[in-house]
């Protein structure tokens, strides 16, 4: 099945929206897990509806098995040297290592990463990537995607770095192999140890605070 320019764009649109969005629901009113649970059923209940169009879809998007180890491995060393220096980070600043809440968070959070990453690798990148009338270089794509991905992470500076240069890395990763999988795992595990530990905050007690 052949998709269209119009359908892509109407699916960065939909990205887009979703981003402006998390500054309404998350930043603004601060209703995180009404948010991430809104958008994550949003693009689960259109992936189904793709799927069920178009059986292969699923293998286009990077929802297989095939290169999942290369990619793991691949991103697997980042990982380490990440956690290793925000454990290091955090025994130096005295930060609070025995925390219940970082559990469930280690545990679920790779849930939204990997729908983060498919919003970012699959509908903006892929799709820019895919689209026929304009002209643009990988590399033009990889900094454009990350740098949107970037700013969703706005006001937080370190946060905003970070998340930068992670895309980069899976964006390398995800052109490569075509796996999602990693990403997703990679970015909720990274991330916990991340906003926990460097940036002090506790995710669990954020997403229910509204109750």
């Amino acid at each position: 099945m052949v998709i269209s320019d119009k359908r892509r764009w109407l699916e960065i649109t939909a990205v887009f929206t979703n981003g402006l969005l998390k500054f309404v629901f998350m930043d603004w009113l601060e209703f995180r897990a009404f948010y991430i649970a809104a958008a994550s059923l949003f693009w689960s209940v259109y992936i189904y509806k793709r799927y069920r169009g178009n059986r292969l879809i699923l293998q286009k998007w990077g929802f297989r098995k095939k290169h999942f180890n290369p990619t793991f491995l691949f991103l697997l060393p980042f990982a380490l040297l990440m956690v290793t220096v925000i454990v290091w980070y955090g025994i130096s600043n005295h930060a609070v290592f025995l925390n219940w809440h970082f559990i469930p968070v280690f545990v679920f959070y790779p849930v939204w990463g990997i729908i983060q990453q498919f919003m970012m690798v699959t509908m903006v990148a892929g799709n820019l990537h895919s689209i026929t009338t304009i002209k643009r270089s990988k590399i033009q794509l990889f900094l454009l995607t990350s740098v949107l991905f970037a700013c969703v992470h706005y006001p937080s500076l370190p946060l905003m770095i970070f998340t930068f240069f992670m895309e980069l890395l899976f964006l390398i990763a995800f052109f490569k192999w075509k796996n999602l999988w990693p990403l997703g795992l990679f970015h909720g595990w990274i991330a916990s140890f991340l906003l926990f530990i460097v940036l002090d905050r506790d995710l669990w007690i954020e997403l229910w605070s509204v109750f």
